[in-house]
């Protein structure tokens, strides 16, 4: 089953156990999932990272303005959507994907992070957030 049909799945559940906040959640995701799949792109990890980014940069923006019901619901919506998100890397097992790009690579500066970069990416699938990769690079690299 993939990610959009668990979610429209979901929603239908949400529906019918009347919880109406979760499902006008679970729609956005939905319509999100079907917009990329229509655009032919396909990859539902990206859109559930991209959807829950958003979701945690209009929290801050909410808290700061302080508009706390709204910074609530905001998280509430992003819990929702790491929910349909892969299990995510340890500090450890990143640190061991990060050293084994390093060694692929050869790098061992800081100007060829663009490199261990492209290398780690495809390795972490969606796994890790790419601030939190790119902060083990640089750490790695000796920053």
């Amino acid at each position: 089953m993939s990610v959009l049909e668990q979610v429209q799945e979901d929603v239908r559940a949400a529906m019918k156990a009347r919880e109406r906040d979760r499902a006008g959640a679970l729609r956005m995701i939905v319509d999100a999932l079907q917009k990329d799949a229509k655009l032919g792109d396909g990859d539902e990890v990206a859109v559930l990272q991209r959807e829950r980014k958003k979701r945690l940069e209009a929290a801050d923006a909410y808290h700061e303005a302080g508009r706390t019901e709204q910074a609530a619901a905001e998280h509430l919506e992003a819990e929702l959507i790491e929910g349909y998100l892969p299990q995510q890397l340890s500090d450890e097992e990143l640190a061991e994907l990060v050293a084994a790009a390093l060694e692929e690579t050869g790098a061992s500066e800081q100007k060829q992070m663009g490199q261990v970069m492209s290398a780690l990416m495809p390795e972490v699938g969606g796994r890790a957030d790419g601030k939190r990769v790119s902060a083990a690079v640089r750490e790695a690299l000796g920053s």
